[in-house]
């Protein structure tokens, strides 16, 4: 018998037929025509393929993943809306899942029928309910609203309703997709206070989401998935560090340069040397290749962590001629940690796209690391600034 709060999976795949509208008859002839053929297997998508999972009572881990990679049907499979095509899975305890705005919230009953009927369906009694009933209203901020039927919520109403009734119900695991972008930032950080909250009494998370800052803070643990198939698996921070240079790659490779204006290279290097350190200088010089004089344009730099929105950006307007352009941009203090990070670069002139938003360069910094806060639950900074601290009595 496992301990509440745990889950087991081996072996895990899932797959989907391919959306072909047939009718009844039609369908079972072409199912029977591929089965003597020897075919058939062309007309299923593999969602999740030979996926293990091992998550102990109390753990925090985050899914990464891009789009169609799986993470949603792996939720769905743990939480049983599901059912694998092959594999074991086991999962001990009371389920708590809000995988989509409106999960487990049923729209023609009021808000206050849906948190007695998720509680029943999570195996609480009435009274286990009345009693966490004030504090679920109270954090949705549906208290004008609660008797209303839930069809007459707006997005933002519905998932504050479903995230607070999950959370509150206090289920021995909890599992969390992409639903907290919906609300606004003062909820979103309620959000993650209370699932920190939720953590220290024990609960197991899994928590999907594309917000890296975020998960970095909550999530002791990773895995990403691509494809279906469990890339990587362990400590949060690695995890999320070949994430990102993935994401890099891949816009890096699919991004090629032909209109009017190129962007030919780009370098970052250190004041003396190519290395770049924390809180020091450093110069990106960049060659524009042009082949008509194109007059002023906005030259924009960037670095992120590899997706598309920097961390810190600056922008200069030069004159560009017919030719080869050399630009350089100082930066008179670094202001990031020990790791790798990603050069943006576009240029545009007005409201036209020269040279589109696109990663230009790898670069590795050399530096301290961000100092960590376990369960912190609150969006890391991932610039490192330096500070003196005075305590008087």
């Amino acid at each position: 018998m496992l301990p509440d709060g745990t889950i087991e999976a081996h072996h895990l795949w899932k797959r989907f037929r391919a959306d072909q509208r047939y009718s009844k008859l039609r369908y079972e002839l072409k199912h029977i025509q591929a089965r003597i053929r020897g075919g058939g297997e062309e007309s299923w998508r593999w969602a999740l393929r030979d996926v293990h999972l091992e998550i102990a009572p109390g753990e925090a881990v985050g899914l990464v993943g891009a789009n169609g990679s799986g993470k949603s049907t792996l939720l769905k499979v743990l939480c049983r809306v599901m059912r694998p095509h092959s594999g074991t899975l086991a999962v001990s305890g009371r389920v708590g899942a809000l995988i989509e705005v409106v999960a487990g919230i049923h729209p023609d009953l009021s808000g206050r029928e849906n948190a007695f009927l998720y509680g029943t369906l999570l195996g609480l009694d009435r009274q286990a309910v009345a009693a966490r009933f004030d504090e679920i209203v109270e954090f949705a901020e549906v208290g004008h609203a609660i008797d209303r039927q839930v069809k007459f919520y707006s997005s933002g109403m519905k998932m504050r309703l479903g995230f607070s009734v999950a959370a509150f119900l206090e289920p021995d695991i909890l599992l969390v997709d992409e639903v907290l972008a919906v609300g606004d930032a003062a909820f979103q950080q309620k959000c993650l206070e209370r699932m920190r909250i939720v953590l220290n009494q024990g609960t197991t998370l899994v928590f999907v989401s594309h917000d890296l800052a975020a998960m970095e803070a909550t999530c002791e643990r990773g895995i990403w998935l691509r494809d279906g198939v469990a890339e990587m698996e362990g400590p949060i921070r690695p995890i999320l560090s070949a994430y990102r240079q993935a994401i890099e790659s891949d816009a890096e490779g699919a991004w090629v340069g032909s209109g009017p204006v190129r962007i030919t290279k780009v370098e970052v290097l250190g004041p003396e040397t190519p290395t770049l350190h924390s809180n020091e200088p450093a110069s990106v010089t960049m060659q524009i290749e042009s082949d008509d004089d194109v007059g002023d344009v906005d030259v924009f730099v960037g670095v992120s962590e590899g997706a598309a929105t920097p961390i810190f950006l600056v922008r200069h307007r030069v004159g560009v001629q017919a030719g080869d352009t050399t630009i350089e941009c100082t930066l008179e203090t670094l202001p990031l940690p020990r790791g790798r990070f990603y050069v943006w670069a576009s240029i545009s002139r007005g409201s036209e796209d020269l040279v589109p938003w696109h990663p230009a360069a790898t670069v590795d910094v050399v530096g301290p690391f961000l100092e960590e806060a376990p369960r912190a639950v609150v969006r890391l900074s991932p610039v490192h600034v330096p500070a003196r601290w005075q305590v008087g009595r």
